[in-house]
């Protein structure tokens, strides 16, 4: 007959048995353990027509949490998973997509930034016109320096309230010493009626667009803390482009133009509760954040938290 397991032996063996198991988890399967989750605001949706709180860049009015487009898109920052974006393609068909992008005007987001392409061409045209979608749409284009003014009309033909050209374009074009592109660019959309941006991975775009007097309505750059396990040491790891966020905080800090920040979260390694306050605490303006349907409550919610908690900080609002 085996003994009676009496409550103190299970509890004593219960430890025993998880210490064992901690032993052997990987270091970030400790991390999550060790990290209880705390309790979420209730995302409760806003009432009809309230807004998040906006900023203004020229005449447009822009809520603080702008969509992001990669996820949709099925480009994902995925380290070295090799089937996330196929996984996200899967995920996000047209119908999906505008599920999304309903969810976010419902809860009181105004505008998506999404990349210049046939697929978003085809699902925006099928939102507006099916299902009354009204949500803005600031365009990302990854520039063909033969046919600039072709793509800029483009855009704006189809609806772009803004266009901005791609972080990965503004990083190569700084790189070789072909600002004026850049410049030439902020010129041809101007002339279309919508907002002009640079969007860059590397904060050398900002400087050197600054120095160079480059008139952009707006700057798109990457922030982030960097302090999640799978961050670095490298720039080039594709999780992280944000190398240094204490000299990004500096140098946005004498910037007088309207800042969006985008991966802020790192990929997915930085809660948003986290990332949306690290980046309204030093400075930006605005978020962009890819978000699953079921994410978009929650960061409506998180994202009201953080600009409460952000309204005194060293880096005057710009929009």
């Amino acid at each position: 007959m085996q003994p009676h397991l009496n409550r103190r032996r299970f509890l004593k063996q219960s430890v025993c048995v998880s210490s064992a198991v901690t032993a052997a988890l990987s270091f970030e399967e400790v991390a999550l353990l060790a990290k209880p989750a705390e309790a979420v605001p209730a995302s409760v949706p806003p009432p009809a027509g309230e807004l998040l709180p906006t900023g203004k860049v020229g005449k447009l009015n822009i809520t603080r949490l702008i969509c992001g487009g990669n996820l949709v898109a099925g480009f994902a920052h995925s380290r070295d998973l090799i089937y996330v974006s196929e996984l996200l393609r899967k995920y996000f068909t047209d119908e999906k997509v505008i599920q999304t992008l309903a969810l976010c005007e419902a809860q009181g987001i105004n505008t998506t930034i999404l990349r210049l392409d046939d697929d978003t061409l085809r699902i925006l045209k099928a939102y507006r016109k099916q299902h009354g979608g009204k949500i803005q749409w600031i365009a990302q284009v990854e520039i063909q320096e033969d046919r600039l003014a072709d793509q800029f009309q483009q855009a704006v033909d189809n609806g772009a309230v803004g266009v901005f050209t791609h972080g990965g374009i503004g990083d190569d074009l700084v790189k070789r010493g072909k600002v004026e592109v850049l410049a030439n660019c902020m010129d041809l959309i101007r002339r279309q009626g919508v907002i002009a941006g640079i969007a860059g991975h590397r904060l050398e775009v900002p400087k050197a667009c600054e120095q160079a007097g480059v008139k952009a309505d707006f700057y798109m750059k990457t922030f982030n803390s960097k302090r999640y396990w799978s961050a670095g040491p490298k720039e080039e790891h594709d999780n992280v482009w944000e190398a240094s966020p204490e000299e990004t905080i500096a140098f946005m800090q004498e910037v007088d133009k309207p800042w969006i920040a985008y991966k802020v979260l790192g990929a997915g390694a930085i809660h948003p509760r986290e990332g949306f306050q690290y980046a309204f605490n030093h400075g930006a303006d605005f978020v962009c954040v890819g978000m699953f349907d079921f994410q978009v409550a929650e960061d409506v919610a998180l994202t009201r938290l953080a600009l409460d908690k952000a309204r005194v900080r060293d880096r005057a609002w710009c929009a």
